[in-house]
């Protein structure tokens, strides 16, 4: 950055979002990627790739004196017939079974995963991604006879805000994992309060337990220390009762073996924890909102507002709640929930930069399997799309199509391969060998062929579990066709600003005096 900060990433989008970008072409580069992460999540370097690729292959056209115009008609018709090539293309899979479909999820996460962390890493976080996603997910398997149900719950979009992403700094990155409930930021307030509880019924509740000032402005008088100490009593017993109705409420509910957690998001005087802590109740005050509202969608249960409202069907339930000490801070983690409908992915690594590594990976690893779920489809990854949809712009499209658009056709089919040779060339392999190679085998055997990075050889990625998202593939095509048009299109470039003329009177010779 500007102010010489480090970032060690292979994410396209953190590193454009990082760079000092002053050339008017490139900055329009980035902020078509940017456009493509905000919209899909991920295939910014594949949108970068292939818009400087057209450009390039536009370039070699235009030097020999064809007009960029009529580079762009063979362009769009092209696109438009890339994408539909793409429908044709891509492997559909049902939205019931995509849920409970473990490997494919797997697949996709791994795919995603893998571009952006190393092997051993991007392994272990894919598990956690899959476990994520499925735990947040509309449940779509346990009512198979209620088919309304079913779709309903096949329409609710899945919402990625409740996969709470909770970073500490130890241990290994490898040590990231996934939690089925939730860890809170904050821990017990009393030292005699257990550190971990099993079988845990969770009460989340927005109860005050210390005293509180009124609401409009006004005062105790008293005129004699007597006075005082009956004032003092009186709001004492107040307190001293709501936490005696707890106690209650807490034997009623726990059988042998049972614990109590409560959860405030109020405060709560050293006294009434103390008395909570006798009892073997974890107390946690102040929570925040957001960590409230996720406790409720992970344990069950619901939020209580008074203690005279207290029923056991507002509990909810968690198999654990521990208590962990990191230096100074102090975390909470509540694990185990039965039918948890959010949950936390823990990242750790031994620094800052190996924790935002993961932390960005994981951001796309999550939106890579959403999107694979609401598209109900996949596309054979490796490079097998750019492939295919190249030969089809060269046997089918271009035949049909007459005059010189012919040629824009043509170099729209060239730039498609920049995927695949990008990936020949960064596993260190022969790239003209490996493309022909891969171009005869699709056209002998008409199958999704894709390119194997450990070998070189051809390979079939839907064997292989490599796949790509549909909406990232006709994201890319739209944003670096269009963006690759307006450039090819623009007669000249102008930077507005003001002239630095000398002053009048001023000379050029800086030996004049």
């Amino acid at each position: 950055g500007g102010a010489g900060q480090i970032k060690l990433t292979k994410d396209g989008n953190v590193l454009l979002k990082e760079m000092q970008i002053m050339h008017p072409t490139a900055c329009m580069v980035a902020r078509t990627a940017t456009a493509q992460d905000d919209v899909t999540g991920d295939g910014t370097t594949s949108t970068v790739l292939l818009c400087g690729e057209l450009l390039r292959q536009a370039d070699r056209y235009a030097t020999e004196g064809l007009h960029p115009r009529v580079i762009t008609d063979g362009f769009d018709i092209a696109r438009d017939a890339t994408i539909e090539f793409l429908d044709k293309f891509k492997v559909s899979v049902a939205s019931q079974n995509m849920v409970s479909d473990r490997d494919m999820l797997r697949s996709m996460a791994s795919t995603s995963l893998r571009t952006k962390l190393d092997a051993e890493l991007a392994d272990s976080m894919t598990d956690a991604v899959v476990d994520a996603i499925q735990c947040i997910s509309p449940d779509l398997k346990d009512d198979d006879e209620d088919e309304e149900k079913t779709e309903e719950s096949s329409s609710i979009p899945i919402d990625l805000n409740m996969v709470e992403v909770m970073t500490m700094r130890r241990k290994m990155g490898t040590d990231s994992r996934f939690v089925n409930g939730i860890v809170l930021d904050h821990g017990g307030r009393h030292p005699d309060m257990p550190k971990v509880l099993t079988n845990c019924h969770v009460m989340t509740c927005n109860v005050t337990f210390e005293y509180e000032k009124t609401e409009v402005q006004s005062g105790f008088f008293y005129s004699s220390a007597e006075e005082r100490e009956k004032l003092v009593e009186s709001e004492r017993k107040w307190l001293d009762e709501r936490c005696k109705q707890v106690v209650d409420f807490k034997r009623s509910v726990c059988k042998e073996g049972d614990s109590f957690v409560m959860i405030n998001q109020k405060g709560i005087d050293p006294l009434s924890l103390d008395i909570f802590a006798k009892e073997g109740i974890l107390c946690l005050r102040r929570a925040k909102r957001r960590n409230m509202e996720r406790l409720t969608l992970a344990c069950g249960g619901t939020p209580m507002h008074s203690v005279e409202d207290m029923d056991a069907s507002m509990l909810g339930y968690a198999g654990k709640v521990s208590e962990v000490t990191l230096g100074e801070d102090k975390f909470t983690f509540v694990e185990e929930c039965r039918h948890a409908k959010s949950c936390t992915l823990l990242l750790q690594g031994p620094n800052d930069h190996t924790i935002a590594q993961i932390k960005d990976a994981v951001r796309d690893g999550l939106r890579a399997v959403k999107n694979a779920i609401e598209d109900t489809a996949v596309v054979p990854g490796a490079g097998a799309f750019e492939i295919a949809a190249a030969s089809n712009l060269r046997i089918n499209v271009a035949k049909k199509v007459k005059g010189r658009a012919k040629l824009g056709i043509e170099a729209y089919a060239e730039a498609l391969l920049i995927v695949p040779k990008t990936l020949a060339e960064n596993s260190g392999f022969d790239v003209q060998d490996c493309i022909l190679r891969l171009t005869e085998e699709r056209e002998e055997t008409g199958m999704a062929i894709g390119l194997d990075c450990n070998s070189g050889e051809p390979m079939i990625p839907y064997d292989e579990g490599i796949f790509d998202n549909v909406r990232v593939k006709r994201q890319c095509l739209f944003l670096s066709t269009v963006l690759a048009n307006q450039l090819l299109l623009v007669d000249e470039v102008m930077r507005a600003g003001k002239s630095r003329a000398p002053p009048p009177g001023a000379t050029d010779d800086p030996m004049a005096m």
